[in-house]
């Protein structure tokens, strides 16, 4: 497994520090985030999961905790729209150039709005999927809204 993907690119040329971490990805997982979590051995808390979203229609990148859902009436006022919703898999993978299950938010074929659930930045460090399946990323979480340059706002249900 290569650990240079567009991601870590992208947090380099950021100069953002972070290190890599890998793990036996399960393709057939009920919940990715929480397997990746448990096969690195860090709480589901600050393993973040990275899902595409669409408020008002428009593309957005979301980042929260792996063990917690998305508020969508959260994650609208988060970027002053009225309705959000789950982006499809495919079109996920279409706008990020990445595929389901190593989704980043660094290093999108085109960076779109992105939000950060505010209590991320609490924690001390936190893992963001590293652009493929089984990559992960350790890094500060305040480093990683700036790199992003997101919202940080409460969007968990």
């Amino acid at each position: 497994m290569s650990k240079t993907t567009r991601a870590t690119q992208a947090l380099q040329k950021a100069a953002v520090s972070f290190t890599t971490v890998t793990y036996d990805y399960d393709p057939n997982a009920d919940r990715i985030g929480l397997q990746a979590a448990e096969a690195i051995g860090e709480e589901p808390r600050r393993v973040l999961k990275t899902l595409m979203a669409e408020v008002d229609g428009k593309p957005v990148c979301v980042v929260v905790p792996s063990d917690r859902e998305v508020s969508m009436k959260k994650l609208a006022a988060a970027f002053g729209g009225k309705t959000a919703s789950m982006m499809k898999p495919a079109d996920a993978e279409r706008a990020t150039g990445y595929h389901v299950g190593g989704i980043s938010p660094f290093g999108q074929k085109k960076q779109v709005p992105t939000a950060i659930e505010i209590l991320a930045l609490d924690e001390p460090h936190v893992f963001i999927n590293g652009g493929q399946r089984g990559l992960q990323m350790k890094l500060d979480p305040k480093a990683a809204r700036d790199a992003l340059e997101a919202v940080a706002a409460p969007l968990i249900a």
